[in-house]
């Protein structure tokens, strides 16, 4: 289900095309250049809410908000619940993500909902915290219902988070932390980054772009510049800790 997603923090989905909304999707990243600077680019950082983490389980949000210039761009945001093939009792993830049953038998299909967020990212970039978790999921159900994936190139926060964390060790600029954690959460706490509720699509979404920002400027002191610096860097990055 991931292994188009498997370099990161930067990578291309599949490309196939027999829905308009997912044409258009393809054609935008036919050509992309990659040497440029991280503000040159659009990004919409988003998220997903799940019923589980099995193949058989479903999308029950998608939440999302823009990003241009390193900025979030305030009232671009985008976020719906999504109606599963099956709906059933409350069970242990809706208490985590707080959707009912109800809210979920009154919310629009992935059908429905997919080409309006293609829409809404339009020539974006996607940016998400293990977004090879998200992205798989939305292309296994697009595959499914539309026959075709989203091609928008993908940057993992998380795997900033370590890229940066190991640039820093390296360069011995803060003491070695053999526990760190690279949890939304956690790091967001670490970095002194506002804090937003848990377990939200919507709101992790602008977690996760506070943390993105804040990577992206860190990094460019340690001369990750360009999206292909960072490209590269996910590439050839290895855990040591």
């Amino acid at each position: 289900m991931l292994e188009q997603l498997r370099f990161w923090p930067f990578s291309w989905a599949q490309k196939q095309e027999t829905h308009p909304a997912f044409a258009l999707n393809h054609g935008w990243f036919k050509d992309i250049d990659q040497n440029q600077p991280l503000e040159h680019y659009n990004f919409v950082v988003f998220d997903t809410e799940l019923t589980g983490l099995s193949r058989k389980d479903e999308i029950v949000s998608i939440g999302a908000v823009h990003v241009r210039d390193l900025r979030i761009v305030a009232g671009e945001t985008f976020h719906s619940f999504v109606r599963p093939h099956k709906i059933t009792k409350a069970t242990e993830s809706t208490f985590l993500h707080r959707i009912t049953p109800e809210q979920l038998a009154l919310a629009p299909s992935l059908k429905e909902i997919l080409p309006k967020f293609l829409e809404f990212c339009g020539p974006s970039l996607l940016v998400g915290h293990y977004v090879s978790l998200d992205v798989g999921f939305i292309n296994q159900a697009a595959k499914k219902i539309f026959g075709s994936t989203i091609s928008n190139p993908c940057l993992d926060t998380m795997r900033m988070a370590q890229i940066y964390t190991e640039t820093c060790w390296e360069k011995h600029l803060e003491q070695f932390n053999l526990q760190i954690s690279f949890n939304l959460a956690d790091l967001s706490t670490d970095y002194g980054l506002p804090a937003f509720s848990q377990h939200d699509a919507l709101q992790d979404s602008l977690q996760t772009a506070y943390l993105f920002i804040y990577l992206a400027k860190k990094l460019k002191d340690h001369g990750l510049i360009t999206l292909k610096d960072l490209f590269d860097a996910g590439r050839s990055w290895k855990r040591v800790f």
